[in-house]
């Protein structure tokens, strides 16, 4: 039967639920509201409250509208209304020693930097305090609220965001029995892409002590390129791209415009879309430049992606059929890819249609070229880097290894709504106890248990049968990708 358990940081006491053995405590503000007077400004302190604050419910979402072109019925969206968009939710064993000090995880979730929430049943940390780990998922702006790129405001506000929850850890989770001196954070996709933007920072041993990176870019994009969908926006509303221009358009119209911007497009295309922005104290230069020229070699990392990345970009919108051959050369020359590289995935996959060779060489391009560059820069780095693929193909709608699979094994949470969409009723769940355990190892001691990145290239491969490790898998088509 759950029970009320209170707990005191800084800022006021917390009024959570303590159920099965691990307290939880939702809704926490790490800084203020970014509206009104906050809007488009970096993130401001938390004011503090009297009594007891309810962190029994999740707290508001940040501003976004649903997925659409079919990826809907695969990707849900939480919507809580309110202001108090930036808080943290936090997981924690209930019979922990009054002195612990226990493992922290923090985990950033995706939506291209335009959707997503910590609420997502998925989400959920307990599966992670069940093994003596303090939880914490983190809401950030997203959209044009958090990475417009507006003349008079600093860039990637929503990165800004995540610096200040990463304060918050280090200064608060030791009232929730966390250790501030093991922090693991872990992100996905977007999330990553942001968690990456950190890891290349000069200070990022002051934010966070190890890193997995699943699924995310490691890339930033110039910032007049990552600012097009900002002018579009502008323009089709008629208002300057500055602090005062946009602060007078409410939050759901911009969401709404920058939704129509992207209907239609896709990794092929080089339509506006939302990025991060190379510039400023957030992402002072490209993260993987950065990183491939030694920043936060002392920092572990565990990095991969999914096999069949681009088959929830491509397959739900009825791409994956629409490209023809034709298509694939004209990608292939305007994105500097050598010929021989689509040869080389032909003679993989010699059953492979147009749309699932060109899919392939985007994920090639966007995920596994820049992992297998950033793996290699950290050969012989002081701290090690494990590399990781997922495999087992989803029998939904043609789904297989795409983009996004691999969260309900790591959490082991195959049994929520937002896994079955994806994954199907009857997901293996010896894979997510392999998965699961590999990622608790790491939390707790720093190594998954499979061989750190050398020369050899190991590439631990999550497939039905739990995991082996493939040494060098991919080695013709990564070779001769273009660089940016």
């Amino acid at each position: 039967m759950p029970e009320a358990t209170v707990l005191a940081i800084s800022t006021g006491v917390l009024r959570g639920v303590s159920d099965g053995g691990i307290d939880r405590y939702l809704g926490i503000p790490y800084a203020a509201p970014p509206f009104g007077m906050h809007r488009f400004h970096p993130p401001q302190a938390p004011e503090a409250w009297d009594g007891e604050r309810n962190a029994t419910q999740f707290g508001p979402t940040a501003p976004q509208l649903p997925y659409q072109r079919g990826m809907d019925k695969y990707l849900d969206t939480v919507e809580v209304p309110g202001d108090d968009i930036l808080t943290v939710n936090v997981w924690t064993p209930a019979d922990r020693d009054p002195d612990a000090k226990l493992p922290v995880l923090v985990f950033v979730h995706g939506g291209a930097l335009t959707r997503g929430s910590a609420a997502l049943p998925t989400y959920d940390g307990v599966t992670f305090a069940r093994h003596g780990i303090v939880v914490v998922t983190v809401q950030y702006r997203v959209g044009q609220e958090g990475f417009a790129v507006l003349e008079d405001v600093p860039q990637n506000l929503g990165v800004l965001d995540q610096q200040a929850a990463l304060r918050w850890v280090r200064h608060e989770i030791g009232a929730f029995g966390g250790d501030p001196g093991r922090v693991t954070v872990m992100g996905h996709s977007a999330g990553a892409n942001t968690l990456s933007a950190l890891l290349a920072l000069p200070h990022a041993g002051e934010l966070f002590d190890q890193a997995i990176l699943q699924s995310g870019p490691l890339q930033a994009q110039p910032s007049k390129r990552a600012g097009r969908m900002t002018r579009e926006i502008a323009k089709r509303l008629g208002v300057a791209a500055t602090r005062a221009g946009f602060a007078a358009v409410a939050p759901p119209r911009l969401a709404a415009e920058q939704t129509a911007l992207t209907a239609g497009g896709s990794p092929l295309g080089r339509g506006p879309s939302v990025a991060l922005a190379i510039g400023g104290d957030a992402v002072p230069q490209n993260p993987l430049d950065a990183l491939v020229a030694g920043a936060s070699t002392s920092i572990p990392v565990l990095i991969g992606s999914t096999s069949e990345e681009y088959r929830l970009w491509l397959v739900p919108s009825g791409a994956v059929d629409r490209t023809r051959w034709s298509t694939v050369t004209l990608a292939r020359v305007a994105a500097r890819i050598p010929r021989r590289i689509v040869r080389a995935h032909r003679v993989r996959r010699p059953d492979a249609t147009a749309g699932e060779v060109i899919g392939e060489i985007i994920s090639d391009v966007l995920l596994r070229g820049p992992i297998t560059r950033f793996a290699d820069s950290r050969v012989g780095a002081e701290a090690p880097t494990y590399v990781y693929e997922f495999r087992w193909r989803s029998p939904v709608d043609r789904l297989g290894a795409a983009h996004a699979m691999e969260l309900g094994f790591v959490f082991d949470r195959l049994d929520t709504a937002d896994a079955v969409a994806l994954g199907g009723p009857d997901a293996p769940q010896v894979l997510a106890d392999a998965m699961h355990r590999a990622w608790v190892s790491f939390i707790v001691n720093g190594d998954p248990g499979w061989e750190r990145w050398s020369p050899r290239r190991p590439v631990q491969a999550f497939d039905a049968d739990g995991g082996h490790i493939d040494f060098a898998p991919r080695a013709e088509e990564l070779a001769g990708l273009p660089t940016r």
